[in-house]
């Protein structure tokens, strides 16, 4: 049996050595550009190779991250980063964007890939699909319970990894568009701006109502072992050294020699992160979300007093002479760093002098232990290593990823998420209707009723964003029933549930198959997919970049901004506001909270553009609308005027996804 990996971040020079003497078996590293951390310092083409030979010479691999979605745009800056990285050769490559994978495996093969925690594999069926795609690795999807990670690994032949330290994502990893829609920053473009960790206000109270406890899985490391997960990982890519070097020695200490439990645990009593959780992997759901406050570090006490130079507080914790503190506003969410020029300490009476202005019961937090101080600077390297395909080769490669569209009639999908619209609409009106229905209405609905029989040619039976590895059957039986009636077409959340069908059946990628560039939609059409529907977060630049036009447009819909395993407490029929006064709604389905605003995304007014452009078919989601037949007669009458609703946004369509 292989030993078990210990993966730990490096997101600058003294964090790597940190890792690497910390004990890890493996470091991952992101370049500048095209990974999921754009906030760390990330490393330089100079650096990486260095890295590389250092961490070799330790016998410690590198995987570097290249887990950001691509737009079009992009390819070219792409091609040369995967022909530097195919000449250091590092250990693997992490990734999250089908487009890349397909770039990848034709034009640059002896390249390892993992799948990134952002590609949603949470059974085993995207596992094994990723097996069969020859990935190395399946990074899972934080939300697995204990039982469900042991059932994949029994199931499958790759390896998998799993987080066991660090912050936490209250959306599942690859599905939050959330800082997008606020901002155009995109968090499956490396730089999420962190709502989750913002309050939200309903009408009774004001509170962190996303905001999860940081990931502890100490207790939990031999449990996860002996379920045969590979790799155990650290998050925190913008964490200090003396962070990364602290988790790693506490869990290195366990996974070595389990009777060294209570010595790891006191030592991580120090680590200036959020509060801890178990969170799935644990059971432990009841205490997750930290509703006071989401900060990090270690509270020691409020300022007293206030002094010529600094400030005196009152603190339980014996304090050493390196450290770090952050103080926050004591009316404000917010905090700074702070450098201390000298502090004494007697008893619990602590005086503090720095430099700047500080207010009377400001909180003072411990951000940092500094045990062992490492380099920032690496030793000279090699000569600079010469990389970047010829310009005709990168316009040939980016070429072949086009395609042909020769239909010429254009075509409209309504989705509806409940039977209840089925009395509503009226199916002759429709090219094509994509159920997307709870399990209780799958099982309500008879395949056989005269209606559904009659239109069975234009309805598509659509599977979730997440199917538990319990429910796999469900979905797989709910398939061969529907097939079996003539209802042969799918709507696909994940390219791996292609695996659930029966022969005979077509199927199509919904918005969560993410096509953001042509070398994606190039690698569905390629696994059978009969169309793709482009995503919802999409820019005007990089939506008429594509060559690729066979798509589906969405054109009217409420995103979901958070798709969550997680309950929050805020009721279903409830309405909130975030702090810039914005509305949004949630609703549970199948136990997965979806997070929506109250006021659609309408592109109805772009239809005659995106006509002229040569886009053919389009989408209407009536999902978390009220069922109305006005409402979807509306709807379709603007759609063909190519005329504006409102109240509506345009999300990031006139905004450029960053």
């Amino acid at each position: 049996m292989n030993k078990t990996e210990l993966l730990l971040p490096a997101g600058n020079t003294e964090t790597f050595y940190a890792a690497i003497e910390g004990g890890a078996d493996a470091v991952y590293l992101g370049l500048k550009n095209f990974n999921a951390r754009g906030r760390a310092l990330n490393f330089s083409n100079r650096q990486i190779p260095v890295l590389i030979d250092l961490a070799h010479k330790k016998n410690c691999k590198v995987f570097i991250t290249l887990n950001t979605v691509i737009k079009n745009n992009e390819f070219f800056e792409l091609l040369d980063v995967l022909d530097f990285l195919d000449k250091i050769k590092p250990d693997a490559v992490i990734i999250q964007d089908w487009g890349v994978y397909n770039i990848i495996k034709k034009h640059f093969p002896k390249l390892s890939v993992h799948a990134s925690t952002q590609m949603a594999n949470h059974n085993s069926i995207g596992a094994n699909f990723s097996f069969q795609k020859n990935f190395e690795r399946v990074i899972l999807a934080r939300e697995l319970t204990l039982q469900e990670a042991k059932d994949v690994n029994k199931k499958t032949k790759i390896e998998t990894e799993v987080f066991i330290h660090g912050a936490l994502c209250y959306s599942f990893s690859g599905m939050c568009n959330f800082s997008s829609y606020l901002g155009g920053h995109g968090a499956n473009r490396g730089i999420c701006s962190q709502v989750c960790r913002r309050t939200f206000d309903t009408k009774k109270e004001s509170k962190y109502f996303y905001s999860l406890k940081d990931n502890q899985q100490i207790e939990n490391i031999h449990n996860l072992i002996d379920a045969g997960v590979y790799s155990l990982k650290i998050e925190g890519r913008l964490k200090s050294s003396d962070y990364v070097y602290k988790v790693a020695r506490a869990y290195r200490m366990v996974m070595d020699d389990r009777t060294k439990l209570p010595f790891a645990k006191k030592m991580l009593e120090t680590e200036t992160g959020r509060k801890k959780t178990g969170d799935f992997l644990a059971n432990d759901l009841s205490d997750a979300i930290t509703y006071k406050s989401p900060n990090t570090g270690l509270p020691l006490g409020k300022i007293e007093k206030i002094t010529k130079t600094g400030f005196i507080f009152y603190c339980n914790f014996d304090l050493k002479n390196d450290f770090r503190i952050r103080i926050k506003h004591p009316n404000k969410d917010e905090q700074r760093n702070l450098k201390v020029r000298e502090f004494s300490q007697e008893g619990k009476i602590v005086k503090v002098t720095a430099d700047g202005s500080f207010l009377l019961n400001s909180t003072v937090y411990l951000s940092g232990i500094i045990e062992k101080k490492f380099s920032s600077k690496l030793p000279e390297g090699k000569k600079d290593v010469r990389f970047g395909l010829p310009y005709g080769k990168k316009k040939n490669i980016v070429k072949s990823f086009s395609s042909v569209q020769k239909k010429k009639s254009f075509t409209l999908f309504v989705r509806i998420n409940s039977v209840a619209w089925m009395r509503k609409i009226r199916f002759d009106a429709i090219d094509n209707i994509i159920f997307s229905f709870s399990q209780s209405d799958f099982d309500k609905l008879d395949a056989g009723a005269k209606l559904i029989q009659k239109y069975k040619q234009k309805i598509w039976i659509e599977f979730p964003h997440f199917i538990p590895e319990g429910k796999i059957d469900y979905y797989k039986n709910l398939a061969k029933k529907y097939t079996e009636k003539g209802l042969n077409r799918f709507f696909l959340s994940h390219i791996s549930q292609k695996l659930l069908l029966p022969q005979n059946t077509i199927f199509a990628g919904n918005e969560n198959m993410y096509a953001y560039n042509d070398a994606a939609s190039d690698f569905f059409y390629s696994e059978g997919a009969k169309l793709i529907t482009y995503p919802v977060e999409n820019d005007e630049e990089n939506i008429f970049a594509y060559q690729n036009k066979k798509g589906i447009m969405p054109i009217y819909f409420y995103p979901r901004l958070f798709i969550s395993r997680m309950p929050i407490k805020i009721k279903e029929e409830e309405s909130f506001k975030d702090d810039t006064g914005n509305t949004y709604n949630k609703t549970i389905i199948d136990g997965i909270t979806y997070t929506i605003p109250e006021i659609p995304v309408s592109f109805m007014q772009y239809v005659t553009k995106f006509k002229q452009k040569g886009f053919k078919n389009f989408l209407i989601d009536l999902s978390f609308e009220k069922p109305s037949g006005n409402r979807v007669n509306t709807l379709i009458k603007r759609y063909k005027e190519s005329k504006q609703i409102q109240p509506s946004v345009n999300f990031n369509f006139k905004r450029v996804l960053k």
